[in-house]
């Protein structure tokens, strides 16, 4: 059976303790010799692209990417046509993509033989959650992602496709998560990947106040304000958002021992300043090293690597 990685909410607590015992387990790196994965980026990333090129490397494989240029999925290529072509060369396709419900139409088209990793989507940044999970067990219960239960985390600022990918991964592992956002910014019940679906062993929370979300807390975590395609809002967000800044005066409100966490790429002096960014509290590069490491394990379970 073809195996894919689009959200978090589709895997089960069996895929899902095989990816975190993957990521930490010893690998074959001949495990992709002479496979292919292509890397289809309708959005720009350093550290996806970083991580999903070496990942495929160390496993023995070759990356090839493809810009939005190349592909204009839906204006140069039906959605269709592109999976089929990518489906007579590569064993596996990562993407980043505008849509999420476009990975539904390339595994029709492709008969689910095309095995497919989201980068990014519309809902969802699953790999990103992966990742998020490694750093905070590294953290908090030496690398036990299930010693995290009754662990506090907070999110603040615009709640995106990152929260919601995290909320539920966090909250499967009985971790308590506490979002802080104006109404227009906050968490809603809808997408691939929805934290309110039920059935989590942690709580979610919303707040419409920052300092009320962090207190307490073990973790603060933000995200830009102004995400790509949203560049045009910018003014207005930035004045939204302005009392959800991640500042000293903000994690004053927090545990003692709270870290900091951004998924990166930083914009110094909205959501987040400089003087916390680059402070000892700041987890923000291990995040980036679990980028690989959850790469790695997403290809690793695809191709059934136990």
């Amino acid at each position: 059976m073809t195996r894919h990685l689009l959200t978090i909410e589709a895997l089960s607590d069996e895929d899902l303790a095989e990816l975190y015992a993957l990521a930490r387990s010893p690998f074959d790196d001949e495990l992709l010799k002479g496979q292919g994965v292509a890397l289809v980026f309708e959005r720009p990333s350093l550290r996806t692209r970083a991580s999903s090129a070496a990942a495929v490397a160390e496993l023995g494989g070759f990356a090839t990417f493809f810009g939005d240029d190349e592909i204009g999925l839906d204006t140069r290529e039906s959605a269709e046509d592109v999976a089929r072509t990518l489906n007579e060369t590569f064993a596996i396709a990562a993407m980043r993509l505008r849509r999420h419900e476009v990975f539904h139409r390339m595994r029709v088209a492709t008969r689910d033989e095309l095995s497919l990793v989201n980068l990014l989507s519309s809902d969802a940044h699953p790999t990103q959650a992966l990742a998020d999970v490694l750093t905070l067990a590294d953290e908090f219960s030496d690398g036990d992602v299930y010693g995290m239960a009754g662990l506090r985390v907070a999110y603040v600022g615009d709640a995106t496709n990152v929260t919601r990918s995290l909320a539920v991964a966090l909250t499967r592992l009985g971790v308590h998560v506490r979002v802080g956002a104006p109404y227009q910014y906050q968490l809603k019940e809808s997408g691939a990947e929805n934290p309110f679906a039920g059935g989590e062993r942690g709580s979610l929370e919303l707040f419409d106040s920052a300092e009320a979300a962090v207190e307490g807390v073990d973790a603060v975590y933000t995200d830009a304000w102004v995400s790509m395609g949203f560049e045009s809002e910018a003014a207005q967000r930035r004045l939204d958002l302005a009392a959800f800044r991640v500042d000293d005066r903000l994690l004053a409100n927090a545990s003692s021992h709270a870290i900091v966490m951004h998924c990166l790429p930083a914009h110094r002096g909205d959501e987040i300043v400089s003087e916390v960014l680059d402070s000892p509290r700041s987890r923000v590069w291990r995040q980036v090293f679990h980028r690989r490491s959850a790469m790695r394990a997403a290809l690793r379970w695809i191709k059934g690597d136990a």
